[in-house]
């Protein structure tokens, strides 16, 4: 899944957002900065993904159900 940023393109038109819509933003951007799961990462600078877990060796998260469906795709 990729989670980055389009490119900036230079000849899209402008829309201009109702200022209502920027303040609700923020907020989200706020709780989920305060959020359990950013504090505590925030708490563990160089700890490597894979310590987490969230990028395990194998590359699936569950290794057993990946192997499943492997063989289910092969029949």
């Amino acid at each position: 899944m990729d989670l980055s940023f389009s490119r900036f393109e230079h000849d899209a038109s402008l829309t201009i957002l109702p200022p209502d819509l920027a303040v609700m933003m923020v907020g989200i951007a706020a709780r989920q900065a305060a959020s359990p799961t950013a504090l505590s990462q925030a708490r563990m600078p160089g700890l490597p993904m894979a310590a987490l877990r969230l990028a395990p060796a194998h590359g699936a998260f569950n290794e057993q159900v990946a192997a499943a469906l492997v063989r289910w795709r092969q029949m």
